[in-house]
């Protein structure tokens, strides 16, 4: 298997922590590639034509996206622990996944509009849009945290994702004011060395 990847994207990460954590980093063979979202890369674009990253292509050229995806095939085939629970508990995995995406997503929006988008036309008001989206979110996560930090499942690895992204590019959001459990938990989790070996680099 490969994975097209950008070392910068949350996505990825979510990924890559998965394939850690299940025991799979080693048979996934990382192929980097250029991620502009105002570029067309063909490298990407012949995989995916949405031509964004991550996109997993199978031995027998299969080309698996979004992460969301990617993340669901790797579980299903994993032969240890498994991140996508069963019965009452999948479902509360996958809004927390789910909220934690539209954290990124809102993320991503934010960092376009301020590096991207020249400055002359950059809009107050959509900025502002998608910073209350985060900070809705983070306020969500703070007050549904479930179970401590060692409790180990796709909501927990996508949260924490979403979380160090905005550690990543947005320390100015400083997300930890008025949210401690959020904090410390995110501390804890963070040490974890699927979330060691996949942090972030410019």
């Amino acid at each position: 298997m490969k994975l097209l990847y950008a070392r910068t994207s949350p996505y990825v990460r979510k990924v890559l922590v998965l394939a850690h954590e299940t025991g799979q980093a080693e048979s996934i063979e990382i192929v980097p590639v250029a991620a502009v979202p105002t570029e067309r890369n063909p490298d990407t674009v012949g995989h995916n034509p949405l031509g964004k990253v991550p996109t997993l292509v199978l031995d027998d050229g299969t080309a698996l996206f979004d992460s969301r995806v990617i993340c669901e095939y790797l579980d299903a085939r994993s032969a240890g622990p498994r991140l996508f629970p069963d019965g009452e508990a999948r479902w509360d995995a996958l809004a927390r996944q789910a909220l934690a995406d539209g954290l990124l997503d809102a993320a991503l929006l934010l960092r376009y509009e301020r590096v991207l988008r020249p400055a002359t036309a950059r809009w107050d008001a959509w900025e502002a849009g998608q910073v209350a989206k985060i900070a809705g979110a983070l306020d969500r996560i703070e007050a549904t945290l479930a179970g401590p930090a060692s409790a180990l499942d796709i909501g927990a690895v996508a949260t924490t994702c979403a979380l160090g992204y905005l550690d990543f590019r947005f320390p100015d959001l400083g997300w930890r004011t008025g949210r401690p459990d959020a904090a410390a938990w995110y501390e804890a989790f963070g040490q974890r060395p699927s979330m060691q070996r996949t942090a972030p680099e410019d």
